[in-house]
């Protein structure tokens, strides 16, 4: 949930006006890529330079109470989008965690379960600086899955993992029942 609690007013008033752009950017496609399932469409975001701005500066202001973060880390593919920019916005660096078989030994793998099967992150080993403050960033909460695994493979490259950042969440799927004890922060849900 996403608070305005120690803004001023017209901090509050730009970080609400962000959020909007952003919200109205987001397009819901019914049964893709079947049915029941509604795709969340964030090309509009992208497409939109001011979309595009307004979803870091949300972002940025939504993760501020998490403290200095040393890096992002930004799950494939959406991740990756948002999360290089972020990173530039908090003066952070920025790391990828791949599928896997994408990125070159060394590598640290974690897996998760998917609904037809199971999955694998990959992140390039000694990448992370032992302690580093790390932020985790995925485009959607949904299963909270993707996300759990995620940390799991930040924790075992020795991250202090400080948090996960989402800009949106379908809620009813009820993905933060299956995420680490973390402070988590989501732009739109």
């Amino acid at each position: 949930m996403t608070t305005t609690m120690g803004m001023d007013h017209k901090q509050a008033n730009d970080f609400e006006t962000d959020r909007d752009l952003v919200r109205s950017l987001v397009r819901d496609v019914p049964d893709f890529p079947h049915p029941p399932v509604v795709f969340k469409d964030i090309a509009g975001i992208c497409a939109a330079p001011e979309g595009m701005s307004a979803a870091i500066r949300a972002l940025a202001h939504i993760v501020a109470p998490m403290g200095k973060i040393d890096l992002v880390a930004g799950l494939e593919a959406r991740g990756f989008i948002f999360g290089a920019p972020l990173a530039i916005a908090l003066g952070a660096g920025f790391v990828p965690i791949r599928k896997a078989g994408k990125l070159p030994p060394p590598v640290l793998h974690a897996s998760y379960e998917l609904e037809y099967g199971t999955a694998e992150l990959e992140v390039r080993d000694g990448l992370i600086a032992p302690g580093a403050r790390v932020l985790l960033l995925a485009d959607v909460l949904a299963t909270g899955g993707t996300a759990s695994a995620g940390v799991d493979l930040l924790r075992r490259a020795e991250a202090d993992v400080v948090g996960m950042a989402f800009l949106l969440e379908v809620a009813e799927l009820g993905g933060r029942a299956a995420l680490p004890d973390l402070p988590t922060v989501v732009l739109l849900s």
